[in-house]
């Protein structure tokens, strides 16, 4: 009997039995593209082939010497172009084949070859392409010689060009009883050199094929199944026998009403006994201004009142402390699996081990999504995965205090993911009988992504940094509060108008000016100098940083009348040389070697000591301060910094400044007029390093610092580890000079510079 070749209408017919097709006959497709339907059907269809049928990769090689040699034994070498010849060879040479099936596979072979014969093919060819075509059936299709034609049909699947004689033999076959599947990545042209009349086989086509993805091969494919294996081992090695894990339904059954799903009755959510349903949700903006705050607290009493366990993360999920990590029983790994059998035996929940089990397979399942899909390294998921053990057992007791489904607790976090480790850890969650709820009021960004997550935005954003767990907790902002603020974001966004400290960050520009142009710039606000810019939350600051050395003319009375003009309500001035005593008692001195590791300062440590001074400073200045001393260590301005400790003497130093210079600085709008430092050194003692240290502190601070030398000694820069200031030489060295009351000095000048003469004042 032949069979013939019939067309699918789904791909699915291919696993039809024989009986079920409707009428007895074979597939015989080539697939030229790729979508998610072909893939999973070439999965399905290559797991058949490997365990009951025959899978080629590439061509099937020719037979080889001892192929030929051991044919010539058993067969001999005669041949006749006869259908009786064949099916007698069958018998001999595949003695597991039953009659019908060589009768089949004999008639193929007949009707294949008197084609050739037919073609112009001579003797010698036919008998050449019989023994081929023996060979091959004995070494590479002989587990299906005596399954051909039965109502489980085998199946061929071919990866790659197939050749003409290929081609003659998989006809051969899939007329005897057999389905062939010709996988094509490179396309159709290939095949219809071997077939131009399209006469063997049929195309699969469906819409949405494209190209088939780059590296897809059954090697692939092998590999993804040996991977799905040793999965399946791990899984079983962790969670032990006993009760099926129960599944998460997440966000499948709400209506999308945010809050209000959140609320429904873990009970009434659905009823599959399988299943626990819980809620993945990220609210990106506040609903209303004036009830956002009202609303997310009556949330609050509502689920406390219905009997969950709420657990709120204010701002951060705090990092593990070393206390809680050493608690995570740990080894050094080689292997993956081993890593994570092993830590996931510090997940227990003993009270209840279907509750375990859930926690487990999340577990797993998210770390192995991390290894697969971002390439981490085995210290790096080592690294996660303890993090997700520190942050489980932290909130466990919280979340899970006396659990039994189908309850769902929920987990509230306030303020988006800071980083990947916060945002995998509410992912874990989120597998977990939990319901999860990620709120930004302000907008903003946020680390989370997962294919479970439900965003809702709104377009309304409030500044707001706690969660309200209690009435005293609620701040609500009246209608004209809230249209003060929005008013501001149209004022005060790019507009060259600013609000009182709009802004907390500042760098420091040093200006390039003429000596003239310090009197013109100096009681002027920062925002109408040049080089004055904003951009994002940062301003810069056009400051002068100079030394002026000499007196102009030699005239002392216009001299000392300059710099008084220069005393200004910003401005502190030190009248003589050293201003700090490098022995004077300095209370930080003795702590600073602690507040430093590794080049950067410990802040926590800095505002917890009892040194510390600054605390009655706006946060936002505190920051600044250790921000900018910071950046006075990175930079090396001072001699000495990182080869002899001079280090520790800029943390002393800048952290024991001054009470005058300390209201000075939380005075400090950086878009208004800034802080000023004027130094006077008349006489040859040089500026103590401390010195030096305050100096360059208050230029990266956003002080204008000027230096008046008229001895024009290099007093000023011997601490200086770079040329930072810019030097005005402005007239006649004078030494020894007294430095009068200045506030007793008339800031009139008696002689017009150059300036009032060009402008014409006075």
């Amino acid at each position: 009997m032949v069979f013939e070749r019939r067309k699918i209408k789904t791909l699915d017919d291919f696993f039809l039995e024989g009986k079920k097709r409707g009428a007895e006959g074979v597939y015989f497709y080539r697939i030229n593209g790729y979508n998610e339907q072909v893939g999973a059907f070439i999965r399905r269809y290559y797991e058949k082939a490997r365990l009951s049928g025959v899978v080629i990769e590439g061509r099937i090689p020719n037979p080889d010497e001892k192929n030929l040699a051991y044919y010539s034994e058993i067969m001999g070498m005669d041949f006749q172009l006869s259908a009786g010849f064949f099916s007698a060879g069958l018998k001999k040479w595949l003695p597991r084949m039953d009659g019908r099936q060589r009768e089949s596979v004999a008639a193929s072979i007949y009707d294949c070859l008197d084609g050739l014969r037919r073609a112009g093919k001579n003797d010698n060819m036919l008998k050449n392409a019989y023994i081929k075509f023996m060979c091959w059936l004995y070494y590479k299709f002989e587990r299906i010689a005596n399954r051909l034609g039965e109502n489980d049909i085998p199946k061929i699947l071919y990866e790659g060009t197939v050749s003409s004689y290929e081609l003659l033999l998989l006809a051969v076959l899939s007329r005897a009883g057999a389905d062939v599947v010709l996988l094509q990545y490179k396309g159709d042209d290939g095949y219809r050199k071997a077939d131009p009349g399209l006469a063997y086989s049929d195309m699969f086509d469906a819409p949405g094929l494209s190209a088939f993805p780059e590296g897809f091969s059954l090697k692939q494919i092998r590999q993804e199944q040996a991977k799905e294996l040793e999965k399946e081992r791990l899984y079983s090695r962790v969670q032990g026998g006993g009760e099926p894990v129960l599944i998460n339904c997440t966000n499948a059954w709400t209506k999308g009403e945010g809050l209000a799903d959140l609320k429904t009755e873990p009970k009434s959510r659905g009823s599959d006994p399988n299943l626990f349903y819980n809620c993945f949700c990220l609210v990106r903006g506040v609903w209303d201004k004036l009830t956002y705050m009202s609303d997310l607290y009556q949330f609050y009493l509502e689920l406390k009142r219905s009997g969950r366990n709420i657990v709120v993360a204010d701002g951060e999920i705090p990092q593990p402390t070393t206390e809680e990590i050493g608690a995570v029983s740990r080894k050094n790994y080689t292997r993956q699996d081993d890593m994570l059998t092993d830590l996931s035996a510090n997940i227990c929940y003993t009270a209840n081990i279907r509750l375990q089990k859930i926690m487990r397979k999340a577990f797993l399942d998210l770390l192995l999504a991390e290894a697969g899909e971002g390439g981490a390294g085995l210290n790096r998921l080592k690294n996660k995965a303890v993090y997700l053990i520190c942050w489980l057992k932290r909130y466990q007791p919280g979340l899970f205090s006396n659990w039994k489904p189908p309850e769902v607790s929920c987990f509230i976090c306030f303020g988006g993911c800071r980083n990947e480790n916060e945002a995998l850890f509410l992912r874990f969650l989120a597998r977990l009988p939990i319901d999860v709820l990620i709120l930004l009021p302000e907008g903003g960004q946020c680390e989370l992504k997962d294919p479970f997550l439900y965003e809702m935005r709104h377009a309304e954003s409030l500044s707001v940094r706690q969660f309200p767990t209690d009435r005293a907790g609620v701040s609500v902002g009246t209608a004209a509060y809230h249209a003060e603020r929005e008013l501001d974001s149209v004022l005060y966004q790019d507009s060259g108008i600013y609000r009182n400290r709009q802004y907390a960050k500042a760098n420091a520009v040093t200006l390039k000016t003429m000596y003239e142009e310090i009197a013109i710039l100096w009681d002027q606000e920062l925002k109408y100098r040049p080089g004055f810019d904003t951009v994002g939350d940062v301003v810069s600051l056009p400051v002068i940083f100079a030394k002026v050395s000499g007196v102009k003319d030699g005239e002392l009375s216009a001299y000392w009348a300059g710099i008084r003009g220069l005393l200004t309500a910003e401005t502190y001035l030190i009248r003589q040389a050293p201003y700090i005593d490098p022995a004077g008692f300095n209370p930080v001195r003795e702590y600073a070697a602690g507040f430093l590791k590794n080049g950067k300062l410990m802040k926590t440590r800095i505002k917890a000591h009892k040194s510390y001074t600054y605390g009655f400073l706006r946060e936002e200045i505190q920051e600044y301060i250790l921000d900018k001393l910071q950046l006075l260590i990175d930079l090396k301005r001072v001699k000495g910094t990182f080869e002899n400790g001079t280090e520790y003497t800029i943390v002393a130093t800048i952290l024991n400044m001054d009470r005058e210079i300390l209201r000075l600085l939380q005075n400090y709008d950086f878009t208004g007029k800034n802080p000023k430092l004027i130094y006077l050194s008349t006489t040859e003692t040089m500026i103590s390093l401390e010195d030096t240290i305050l100096t360059a502190f208050l230029n990266l601070a956003g002080f204008d610092v000027v230096f008046f030398v008229p001895t024009g000694y290099q007093s000023v820069e011997r601490y200086f580890g770079q040329n930072i200031m810019e030097e005005h030489q402005i007239g006649t060295y004078m030494y020894d000079l007294r430095v009068p009351e200045l506030k007793s000095v008339s800031s009139k000048q008696t002689r017009r510079s150059w300036r009032d003469i060009i402008f014409k004042r006075g």
